[in-house]
């Protein structure tokens, strides 16, 4: 066979594999997309192909969720629990990294791998106790219950990533910080810290991230339509028995969506740098 059908060959078989995968993965988003601008005389006569608009689009979906349910007050709820989760692991983790990556040896590795197989631990297991804790401190039906139980499995993935990416950064850097006459803590502060932006950015990304798609727990200790997040309250309000609005459903995911999706082409490159900074030395 001759070398350039070969060549050829290899070509036409990485591209249709690429092709595949970006059409599995893009395909939910546009179906997505199609059936939150869908009309309802559209989107649910079985006649009609699916896979298009066979009527005019129509906003009407978004005018519903927007006039009709609480569905700006679900934004604000997820963006609040988003921004305070934030915070908290940021504060938390951070300085625990640093000391498990600097001060600790190899009790800290072990410390660290013991932290990150604490995330492992499935959702389903914790919140019978996380349950009590939040009745106990009267935060029952309240936002404010997820704020203080979602850094549960924020904080140990992002400490055990902050601390690869510490160990990444060469400790002379902060010895010579320190001998021009900064403290162990401002040298944290005016090195470590700057030169881990990239790891900083995954973590704001990651966590909020994982508070915008979180479901058990906020099944679990909210029931009020007014303290819900938005991944709650558009999977519980808009599901009326078995009766699915489907179009309302997937315009709220699609507004959820977007900002996220925004967020990860913006940054990219300095998310990709932050979850693979502390691979290599």
């Amino acid at each position: 066979m001759p070398r350039v059908l070969v060549k050829a060959l290899k070509e036409t078989s990485f591209y249709g594999a690429v092709a595949f995968f970006v059409i599995l993965a893009g395909f939910p988003f546009y179906w997505m997309v199609i059936t939150a601008f869908k009309s309802d005389a559209d989107l649910y006569n079985i006649a009609n192909i699916p896979f298009w608009f066979n009527e005019p689009p129509t906003l009407e979906h978004f005018r519903y969720l927007f006039e009709e349910t609480l569905f700006t007050r679900w934004l604000w709820n997820s963006l609040v629990i988003g921004v305070c989760v934030v915070v908290i692991t940021l504060v938390t983790a951070l300085p625990a990294a640093y000391s498990l990556a600097r001060l600790t040896g190899r009790s800290g590795e072990a410390l660290g791998i013991g932290i990150f197989l604490t995330y492992l631990v499935p959702p389903t297991l914790l919140f019978l106790p996380l349950s009590r804790v939040v009745a106990d401190l009267g935060l029952q039906n309240s936002m404010w219950s997820l704020v203080l139980v979602y850094p549960t499995f924020t904080i140990p993935f992002c400490t055990w990533l902050l601390m690869g990416f510490f160990k990444a950064i060469p400790r002379e850097i902060e010895e010579a910080a320190i001998v021009d006459g900064c403290s162990l803590f401002g040298a944290f502060i005016k090195m470590a810290i700057p030169l881990s932006l990239p790891a900083i950015l995954t973590v704001v990304i990651f966590t909020f991230t994982l508070t915008l798609q979180e479901f058990v727990y906020a099944l679990t200790f909210i029931s009020s339509s007014d303290q819900k997040p938005i991944t709650l309250g558009v999977a519980t309000d808009l599901i009326r028995g078995d009766i699915f609005y489907w179009g309302e459903i997937m315009a709220g995911a699609l507004i959820a969506s977007i900002p996220v999706a925004i967020a990860y082409n913006f940054f990219l490159d300095r998310f990709i740098a932050g979850i693979t900074g502390g691979a290599i030395k």
